[in-house]
């Protein structure tokens, strides 16, 4: 019968994602972005493995996962202890899948609404704005559809 390992349990695998994710920065990837740079680098770490190191480091909260619409891949980011991903909206472009950081007047005043008027907390990490960048629009680009996946 196989030893249960710790919750702690730290492999050398492990180690070189989040390794891989600090060196990022603030950069967002995707999984199939950190195999290939494992497997540009020739080390061993497969899909299962990012995807099992991955989840367990945004539930320890060293990492951010966001989850994308339509079908499209989640992106992760190194959280680094940096609170600003909880002082920002973000934004997520269904055509080319860029994440963007939105400091906002506006919608800040909706998420003071929210939270005065109807008692409700919005989760500034895992609340995400789906459409169109500006740079996909300019290139011609149609908006994706509401529930759609854009082709």
């Amino acid at each position: 019968m196989g030893q249960r390992r710790p919750a702690n349990y730290h492999t050398r695998q492990g180690q070189c994602i989040l390794d891989y994710m600090q060196s990022l920065g603030g950069g967002h990837v995707t999984v199939d972005q950190i195999v290939r740079h494992f497997s540009d680098e020739k080390a061993a770490v497969g899909q299962t493995t990012v995807y099992r190191h991955l989840e367990k480091l945004a539930a320890q909260g060293k990492i951010r996962k966001y989850a994308a619409g339509g079908g499209k891949s989640a992106c992760y980011q190194y959280a680094g202890g940096d609170r600003r991903c909880r002082e920002h909206f973000h934004l997520q472009c269904e055509v080319c899948g860029s994440l963007i950081h939105e400091d906002c007047d506006l919608l800040e005043k909706v998420r003071r609404h929210l939270s005065g008027s109807h008692h409700f907390q919005i989760d500034m990490l895992r609340t995400v704005f789906y459409g169109t960048c500006k740079k996909c629009l300019s290139a011609g680009a149609k908006s994706v559809p509401a529930g759609g996946s854009g082709t």
